[in-house]
């Protein structure tokens, strides 16, 4: 049984409630003035604290299904390959504002030169037409600093955590500079630029990639602003065909939502453990302005039904098992997918809705987007 199995959660809860019974029926016989006494009421409270610190614990594991086995919390055992399959077919740029340069984790000795491993920048990216603005990094990879390319354009991925985490995250828990310059080096992946950032532009609000009626305009954002923005400030692809989107989490949610909704602007993306529909929730507050139509159309799963599909070509990534309802909902999304909308899956064995998860699985996912992404 996996640690997100109601079995384990229900024998946690039962121990707890169990030491809750012994200790509180222990009692008289451990208030007497010896030291085995004061020795047993010190062990019964721990023990029961510590059963009930672990019901809690595997509780909100099983809800968010952070980790779903002891191999998956402490990083050991064999995680089982990535397995990627081909589906059914079914105004002016705001400016980018450069506050700092880092160099790329993992590149080894060459990670200063960005000539020889690239180059992180933490920007802030302001957007005219929505009038939001948020900080992030873009990553640039070492061909971007090397003369043999100084006329070359790149290809740019915008790409989006989960709400609500930093756009740090993308550096330090997942590492997407690194993965794509080892990727580059082994000729998996050809040199990109990655535009990193988190899902929502007007923090600490949850916008779900909304345009929301009468508040933050978010799909503007993503949509016209920062591709204008990054156009202007380095030299990426001018046509949409150079461009994709992709995130874990909500941010997997906004970017098949995007790439759904415009693919004039994003033919690609990629969603590792994205979700299907639009969270409403205090963080969201009404996103809708009280439209039942512009929630439908928030519902990744209600456009396939009702809605022509879009000439786009999508990547579910995640887990086989261990990732709550979001396995379940993917298969649904995978089900509905139809021409000229093309789908492929990216998946592991067993994992929870966690980096360690999406770490395993941004490899392949990068690889599968390499050759979608043309520069002309």
């Amino acid at each position: 049984m996996g640690l997100t199995s109601h079995k384990v959660l229900a024998a946690a809860v039962g121990a707890a409630l169990l030491a809750m019974v012994v200790t509180v029926g222990c009692w008289p016989r451990l208030s007497r003035r010896h030291w085995a006494a004061v020795l047993g009421r010190i062990g019964a409270l721990l023990a029961t604290q510590l059963a009930l610190l672990c019901a809690l614990g595997l509780a909100a594991n099983s809800y968010f299904s952070f980790y779903t086995s002891w191999d998956d919390l402490l990083g050991t055992g064999d995680p089982g390959p990535v397995t990627v399959r081909p589906g059914g077919e079914g105004g002016p740029a705001g400016p980018v504002q450069v506050l700092g340069r880092e160099a790329v984790q993992g590149a080894g000795p060459s990670g200063r030169d960005p000539a020889s491993a690239g180059e992180v920048q933490a920007v802030r990216i302001a957007g005219t037409r929505s009038g939001l603005s948020t900080d992030g990094f873009v990553y640039l990879p070492p061909q971007y600093f090397q003369p043999a390319y100084a006329d070359r354009r790149f290809p740019a991925v915008v790409v989006l955590t989960g709400f609500p985490g930093d756009a740090r995250n993308l550096l330090t828990r997942l590492n997407y500079p690194g993965a794509a310059l080892r990727l580059n080096r082994e000729g998996r992946m050809q040199p990109a630029v990655l535009v990193l950032m988190r899902p929502s532009p007007a923090m600490p609000a949850d916008t779900e990639c909304e345009d929301v009626p009468g508040g933050a305009q978010a799909e503007t954002y993503f949509t016209q602003d920062v591709p204008r923005a990054v156009a202007a400030g380095y030299r990426v692809a001018v046509r949409p065909q150079g461009w994709a989107v992709m995130g874990n989490s909500t941010g997997g949610y906004c970017a098949l939502k995007l790439a759904m909704r415009h693919p004039e602007v994003f033919p690609s993306a990629v969603s590792m453990s994205g979700y299907y529909r639009a969270e409403e929730d205090a963080s969201t507050g009404d996103l809708f302005g009280g439209s039942r139509r512009r929630r439908e159309e928030a519902d990744l799963v209600w456009r396939l039904a009702h809605l022509p599909p879009p000439g786009i070509a999508v990547l579910l990534a995640g887990s086989e098992r261990g990732d709550g309802d979001y396995s379940r909902e993917t298969r649904a999304f995978a089900a509905a997918v139809r021409l000229p909308m093309s789908l492929a899956t990216a998946t592991v064995p067993e994992g929870g809705h966690n980096f360690q998860t999406w770490s395993r699985l941004l490899p392949s996912a990068l690889e599968w987007l390499s050759p979608r992404l043309a520069v002309s």
